[in-house]
């Protein structure tokens, strides 16, 4: 028996970082980048190491280098906590895995990094893939917040729901974390929404900006926990700005979208801190009259334009400083 899994990166179209603190975000999946999570029966349990995870270097210069794309850490910590966290559910259900191992390799073309959501795609296809190995089901509501706590309480990462549940389900969702909802099913509500609905969305990233999201989230959460009124008011903002997303969506008023997302990105930038090239990059794209927003934590940006033209006026302008512009596919 062999299976095969995927999860595909994600991009926050409104409302992020708020899924942390009781908010409401808009995101979507795209097919162009996406992890994979083979496995297949054997006598013992292996986990095969991907280039992400090999500890042999031609010289000094080529392990810093290294490091810098991908960490201090590869995939083989996310399998591994991945692993023993749907163990922890299935025993904490009564659940009677069958005596049979495996062994688990995987691949991803996810930019590293960069705001896609690279790592929860490697934890959310590795729980499909023990999904379908032992013949399990979880319901899908709650299958997120299992995905979640791979990071937060194994690794200690500080991240959101926003994420998981968009992997998950997949396309385009709309998402509400209402502190009631949380503690009363377990989990928020989820829509998908049709994503032909969105105008022309374009992402570009840039490979070396990235800004690690586990830090980000920690000091914005701490703050958040201290009280911080600023912090308090923008998750509001934020919480709003993914309900206007969601209206205009379904009231076909695409052409309002655009200024949802730049109003999300401006409100951010007044808790955050912004690199020089991160808002260089948001800077170019809104010059040509596109809109512009991190897609994740930066160093990738997402945003809507008007027509081919337009598009390809964003290719050329951020090209300049290296920065790679698709038009993704939900």
């Amino acid at each position: 028996m062999i299976v095969r899994t995927k999860a595909f990166t994600r991009a926050g179209l409104a409302g992020n970082p708020s899924d942390g603190y009781y908010g409401k975000t808009l995101s979507v999946t795209f097919k162009d980048f996406f992890a994979e999570v083979t496995m297949y029966e054997t006598p013992d349990i292996e986990i095969i190491p991907n280039e992400r995870d090999h500890s042999y270097f031609t010289n000094l210069e080529h392990l810093v280098k290294d490091v810098q794309r991908h960490g201090y850490y590869g995939g083989i910590r996310l399998i591994k906590a991945a692993a023993k966290k749907f163990y922890d559910y299935c025993i904490s259900k009564g659940i009677i895995l069958s005596d049979k191992n495996f062994t688990v390799r995987y691949c991803s073309n996810i930019p590293v990094q960069v705001g896609l959501a690279g790592s929860s795609a490697i934890v959310t296809a590795t729980i499909r893939a023990l999904m379908t190995f032992y013949g399990i089901e979880i319901p899908k509501p709650l299958i997120p917040g299992l995905i979640l706590s791979v990071e937060t309480d194994e690794l200690q990462i500080s991240a959101g729901l926003q994420d998981r549940v968009v992997q998950v389900y997949e396309n385009l969702v709309y998402m509400d974390f209402d502190k009631k909802l949380l503690d009363t099913q377990g989990h928020g509500n989820y829509e998908n929404l049709d994503p032909n609905l969105l105008p022309p969305i374009y992402l570009a990233y840039i490979s070396d900006l990235s800004e690690v999201s586990g830090i980000a989230h920690g000091n914005l959460r701490g703050r958040f926990m201290a009280g911080d009124l600023k912090v308090i008011d923008a998750m509001k903002f934020f919480a709003e700005m993914a309900e206007k997303a969601r209206e205009c969506l379904l009231n076909h008023e695409p052409e309002k979208l655009g200024k949802i997302m730049n109003d999300n990105f401006d409100k951010r930038r007044e808790i955050f801190p912004i690199s020089r090239m991160n808002l260089e990059m948001i800077n170019l794209a809104r010059s040509v009259g596109a809109s512009a927003k991190f897609s994740g934590s930066g160093g990738a940006i997402i945003g809507t334009y008007e027509d081919p033209k337009m598009l390809e006026k964003l290719k050329q302008t951020l090209s300049e400083i290296g920065a790679v512009v698709i038009k993704p596919q939900i």
